[in-house]
């Protein structure tokens, strides 16, 4: 086995990413390197909400018309992951909560009117979604947004293929969210540092990852302070407001999509509940609770 270590990064998905391969032939590792990239743009163009030819744009197209719409069987798989995230946070991970941007404009810091959240609560809530085989009836109005599922989901992608291409141990990082190709040389776990929150120059801890996946979700990019009070772009799609448990979460688990759920629906509970949950998990974790301190067994290094 080469001890060569082949590193590439690029952007895709709004951030930036990097894959890493130990690969004998450079030639051979920016081959693969871009068929990797290629079915991160692939699953990009298929589910981005910014793009009017993407597939997710098609079904939200389809609100409201008695047809409805067929759904492929990769992303009918993404709605089954939906719906356990709906089901385990107890309808605070909602991919029909995307109806909120239209009201909330965290660039501009902008509170939205109670009554304009109340005009948009009816048209949140994954169990109005209705299915006819593989086709989806959405009602009018409504939208889907795959922003919490489909990174992760494009990190385990990547691994799975790189896996059929003949990688035997690689990294892949999709902004923060990781999946394992096997180990390191000499079975070495991949070290991974979790950046702290509000100090982008620290580590808030690390983790050794041997398989599976980690992931990572927070306030601190997308958040404001107004008038004393913070307020998160990670909306509660019962009320409409930000929520105001966890400040970050990162968790790792046996796919980089599971670990992506329970950091997100981490966050969308109450702080103490959140803690509750991922103790009960199992799971190596770490947070930053809302008075910005630092807690749960992932603090010191913690493996997977």
């Amino acid at each position: 086995m080469s001890t060569n270590l082949r590193h590439a990064g690029f952007r895709a998905m709004g951030t930036y990413c990097e894959i890493q391969l130990y690969e004998a032939s450079r030639i051979s590792a920016a081959k693969l390197v871009r068929r990797l990239i290629d079915e991160v743009s692939r699953l990009e163009s298929k589910y981005t909400r910014y793009r009017d030819d993407s597939f997710l744009s098609e079904i939200n197209r389809s609100a409201g018309k008695q047809t409805g719409i067929k759904i492929d069987i990769e992303t009918l798989k993404l709605f089954e992951h939906a719906r356990s995230c709906y089901e385990q946070s107890d309808g605070l991970f909602d991919i029909t909560a995307g109806v909120l941007r239209r009201v909330w404009d965290f660039s501009r810091r902008q509170i939205p009117d109670e009554s304009e959240l109340e005009g948009l609560l009816p048209l949140i809530g994954y169990e109005k979604l209705n299915w006819r085989d593989d086709t989806l009836l959405m009602p009018a109005n409504m939208e889907i947004d795959f922003g919490g599922i489909v990174k992760e989901y494009a990190a385990d992608t990547l691994a799975t293929l790189a896996r059929e291409l003949g990688v035997r141990r690689g990294l892949v990082n999709l902004g923060g969210d990781f999946a394992a190709i096997g180990t390191q040389p000499e079975n070495r776990p991949w070290p991974i540092g979790i950046t702290h929150p509000e100090d982008s120059t620290k580590m808030m801890s690390h983790f050794h990852l041997s398989e599976g996946g980690l992931a990572s979700s927070g306030d601190y990019e997308r958040s404001f302070i107004l008038e004393g009070k913070r307020y998160s772009h990670l909306l509660n799609p019962k009320t409409g407001w930000p929520c105001s448990g966890l400040r970050a979460v990162s968790v790792a688990a046996n796919l980089c999509t599971v670990a992506g759920s329970f950091a997100t629906i981490a966050m969308l509970k109450p702080e103490q509940d959140a803690i509750d949950w991922l103790t009960d998990s199992g799971l190596p974790f770490v947070f930053m609770d809302g008075t910005g301190q630092i807690g749960g067994p992932g603090l010191t290094d913690s493996s997977y």
